[in-house]
């Protein structure tokens, strides 16, 4: 199974879990102030990991830092999914029920499909489609609310933020093949530092401590890791197929929010939930094999020596694996299953 599979379940259900706590927490911290700790508590726990995977690897896993050219990605991932978005769902939760935001958040697979196939022009089949148009009617029939005249506040925040994760998710792709932790851990750092000081400007004060490490501690594992988990997913997958697999994490959200937060599980969302739940058994058993050629590329992440990997080394070398280096790749073509992964983004 390509490894990216389990890194975006794995992210997924961090994610997932943390929406229900999140709105537990949003009843005594803004929502503003509250984002600017989820994502701060996530950069700093993730520069501590950092810290511990030099020490306890003795500097032998190397970290492959953004190049020039990615800077502008980063900026732009960082603004739209590291503030924005967090800002923005925050906010809707305060106005939303946990298990309905949970199951909403499965706009962001579809917005960044979108941005995927028609900006970055990501390939994609019928199979691929009809399983993001069960996404979106899973999501029709949750917010579906006949005797309401309009859509509710608190759902279209949500699907606002979707939409700036979706960009978020392309733009983070390009920068991908960098160390994951640290492309994870400036964006916590960055987007935290700016939500705590607009927050605190606005006259927000910092909650007690034990709710502001619970807030780091939520931020740490369910968008430091589960972001860090997210970007080797899309090494591996390419945007679209890894907002697919991380279509999940409502799932886990929305149970969650029925065991902890007591909600009432619907018909409505049961059936939402069915028509999700197809719509990524589709992408899951997706099978993508054509005739490809490799063209000459120059990059560096962590790797393998596999078939896309057949350099030499010109310098000692103790047969470690995976390790990181600059390498460059020779003219390939050759026919396999694969995903528009950082290698097959033909």
């Amino acid at each position: 199974m390509n490894p990216g599979i389990a890194y975006a379940l794995l992210a997924a259900a961090l994610f997932g879990a943390s929406t229900p706590f999140a709105k537990r927490l949003v009843g005594d911290v803004p929502p503003l102030m509250l984002a600017g700790l989820l994502y701060l508590g996530s950069g700093i726990g993730l520069s501590l990991m950092l810290g511990l995977r030099k020490i306890f690897t003795r500097g032998e896993l190397a970290i492959a830092w953004p190049v020039m050219t990615d800077w502008g990605w980063l900026a732009g991932a960082i603004f739209f999914g590291g503030f924005l978005g967090p800002v923005l769902l925050m906010y809707g939760l305060a106005a939303s029920s946990a298990a309905t935001a949970s199951l909403l958040l499965n706009f962001e697979s579809v917005f960044t499909a979108l941005v995927a196939w028609f900006i970055f022009r990501e390939n994609f089949d019928r199979r691929i489609a009809l399983g993001m148009l069960l996404i979106v009617a899973g999501a029709v029939v949750l917010s579906w609310a006949p005797h309401v005249p309009e859509v509710a506040r608190g759902s279209l925040l949500v699907v606002a933020a979707c939409a700036c994760w979706a960009i978020d998710n392309n733009l983070t792709r390009k920068v991908s093949a960098c160390d994951a932790m640290v492309i994870a851990g400036m964006k916590g750092l960055v987007a935290g530092a700016v939500s705590l000081t607009c927050a605190l400007q606005l006259g927000q004060a910092l909650p007690p401590a034990v709710t502001t490490a619970a807030a780091a501690l939520l931020g740490i594992l369910s968008y430091g890791v589960s972001l860090a988990l997210f970007v080797l997913a899309l090494r591996h997958l390419g945007a679209a197929r890894t907002g697919a697999y991380f279509a999940v994490a409502p799932f886990f959200g929305a149970v969650l929010a029925i065991g902890v937060a007591h909600e009432t599980l619907t018909p409505q969302l049961a059936m939402a939930g069915v028509l999700m739940a197809l719509g990524v058994y589709l992408h899951l058993t997706e099978r993508h094999e054509h005739v490809h050629a490799h063209e000459s590329l120059a990059h560096d992440h962590p790797h393998r020596h596999d078939e896309h990997h057949r350099h030499l080394h010109d310098f000692p070398w103790d047969g470690t694996e995976p390790h990181t280096h600059a390498h460059v790749h020779d003219v390939l073509v050759h026919r396999h299953p694969h995903y528009p992964d950082i290698h097959h983004r033909h």
